[in-house]
């Protein structure tokens, strides 16, 4: 295969898998209700032609979503595709620009935490997507071919993850399979400020 090929090849995979680390079967029933602040009707009322970039994030508040900020606390706008991390004290605040899921069937809402943290991590594809696209290998080794990034926080609903991108174009759109993707430079910094035990909030 000549290199040109080859090139071709991995930008074609990165491409189709980048954030792949949700099943691509219809979400569960939320594991746990969130505030009755009108957040149904905020996806179908919100602009779908939202500018991407930071001038279209909007600032939120931890309070309607979270009853304290025990171990940190990470909140995820899935319709400005932002995500706001604030430590227990509330001295540190972050605003980061992500990905989101490419459709609403594959869009998870509610309350999770993170289980688990890896740096530069392994990717495996679920059994849906290797059903659906059985050509995809069965491991990718960490790397710059990895859909996930350096660094990922493993949420405690599975294959669901915050994690990091070798394909910058991911970034403010809607490209993934259900996980939640960032620069890698903003989940390396993330990632040393969040803990096993952060609460996640996706909305």
């Amino acid at each position: 295969m000549s290199d040109a090929r080859k090139m071709l090849d991995r930008r074609s995979f990165l491409g189709t898998a980048a954030f792949a680390g949700a099943s691509l079967a219809a979400p569960a029933v939320l594991a746990q209700a969130l505030p009755d602040t009108g957040l149904e009707q905020r996806e179908e009322t919100a602009n779908t032609n939202m500018r991407r970039n930071i001038s279209s994030f909007r600032e939120l508040d931890w309070k309607p979503y979270f009853s304290n900020t025990k171990n940190g606390i990470i909140l995820v706008d899935t319709i400005s595709r932002a995500l706001h991390f604030w430590s227990e004290d509330e001295s540190i605040y972050k605003l980061y620009p992500t990905s989101v899921p490419v459709s609403e069937e594959l869009t998870r809402r509610g309350r999770t935490e993170i289980i688990r943290k890896v740096k530069n991590p392994t990717w495996s594809p679920t059994p849906s997507m290797k059903q659906r696209n059985p050509e995809w290998p069965d491991f990718v080794e960490a790397g710059p071919d990895n859909p996930l990034g350096t660094r990922a926080m493993y949420l405690s609903w599975q294959y669901y993850r915050i994690h990091g991108t070798h394909d910058t174009r991911k970034i403010g759109r809607k490209s993934s399979n259900g996980c939640i993707g960032l620069f890698n430079q903003h989940v390396e910094e993330l990632f040393e400020l969040a803990q096993v035990g952060t609460q996640v909030v996706l909305i």
